[in-house]
């Protein structure tokens, strides 16, 4: 058989490290495309100019979008035949991604657990994205729902990985060299610094953007996620194509900047949840809670703690319910550092 029906959750061994194809290499283009896919306009990320200002030898292409490229190149091993992905945790930015550098992922499996129906299970893994150096430029682990094949295949001892709460802010990496200390809060566009956020602070992004199917198409090519839920309408009862999950991030994100245009890079994702599933016509809007505050080591820059919350309607900033579940209009709930200046 030389076509590749993709891993099912019986597939999996816990402690195999699976390397994925195919390395990419990143142009500017990927900023272009991206730029062009979400309102995203954090300075950094938009000027060679003002990413040498900051003590870098240039403009990276954005954080999401190594994620991404990340993210893309271990699907048809991970989540080709995924129900959802379900989770992230210990996410880590370790080096800046910079057009012409070539990119490739490998992850390790570190979990795994049947459901109770016997007709899927959660495998765990924890995923890094390599540059050509075979230097870390991010790792993180997800948890994701995949099909059995064989319904009738046994069930594999359960094993559910103990995850850190949050990423120590002193186990965040600052890339070398980034100095804020000459920062351009006027061209930034926001003279907010970091000791001007309140822990506990909520901030309404004010914007909405309502999802287009033809958007989040491009977006999953681009990224060359290939899994069947979002390329293929049949394997669902309702007929529809699930928005991928880093699509409904990086969109939150780029609406965030207006009320955290500052907060330059992403350094961590402490967890990260996608509550309810997004579909092509929802409007997504978005708020974010101060949680935390934290210094660096490098010369003018701070670390800002968030939860990111998208939504698709319901009651302004409101999550759970009274159970503890999480609201139907909620669709993402992301806890992060940020890197922005002092």
């Amino acid at each position: 058989m030389k076509t590749n029906p993709g891993r099912f959750f019986e597939d999996y061994s816990l402690g195999e490290v699976i390397r994925h194809a195919v390395p990419r290499s990143v142009s500017g283009g990927e900023r272009a495309l991206y730029h062009a896919l979400y309102p995203a306009r954090h300075a950094l990320y938009s000027s060679n100019e003002f990413a040498r200002a900051s003590g870098l030898p240039d403009s990276p292409i954005d954080d999401l979008a190594a994620f991404h490229i990340v993210f893309g190149k271990s699907v048809p091993d991970i989540s080709l035949n995924a129900v959802a992905n379900l989770g992230y945790a210990e996410a880590r930015w370790r080096h800046p991604v910079y057009p012409g550098d070539t990119l490739r992922s490998e992850s390790e499996v570190i979990g795994l657990k049947q459901n109770s129906s016997g007709k899927t299970g959660v495998v765990y893994v924890r995923t890094t994205g390599l540059n050509q150096h075979d230097l870390p430029v991010m790792e993180f682990v997800r948890w994701v729902m995949v099909r059995k094949h064989d319904e009738a295949a046994p069930a594999p001892e359960p094993v559910v990985p103990d995850l850190a709460a949050a990423v120590d802010p002193g186990a965040l990496v600052v890339p070398a060299g980034l100095d804020f200390t000459n920062y351009d809060f006027g061209l930034a566009g926001d003279p907010h610094r970091v000791g001007d956020y309140e822990i506990g602070e909520v901030i309404d992004h004010v914007d909405g953007v309502t999802i287009e199917e033809a958007e989040h198409m491009m977006a999953t090519r681009l990224w060359q996620n290939t899994s069947k839920t979002h390329f293929d309408v049949t394997p669902r009862e309702d007929g529809k194509r699930l928005i991928y999950g880093g699509h409904v991030i990086s969109m939150a994100r780029a609406l965030s900047f207006n009320g955290l245009a500052n907060a330059q890079m992403i350094a961590a994702i402490n967890a990260g949840s996608h509550a309810n599933p997004c579909f092509a016509g929802d409007t997504l809007r978005a708020w974010s809670e101060v949680l935390d505050r934290a210094e660096t080591s490098a010369p003018g820059v701070g670390a800002l703690r968030l939860r990111l919350v998208a939504t698709k309607g319901g009651e302004a900033f409101t999550l759970k319910d009274a159970a503890g579940k999480y609201l139907p209009h909620v669709l993402l709930d992301l806890d992060y550092w940020v890197l922005m200046p002092v």
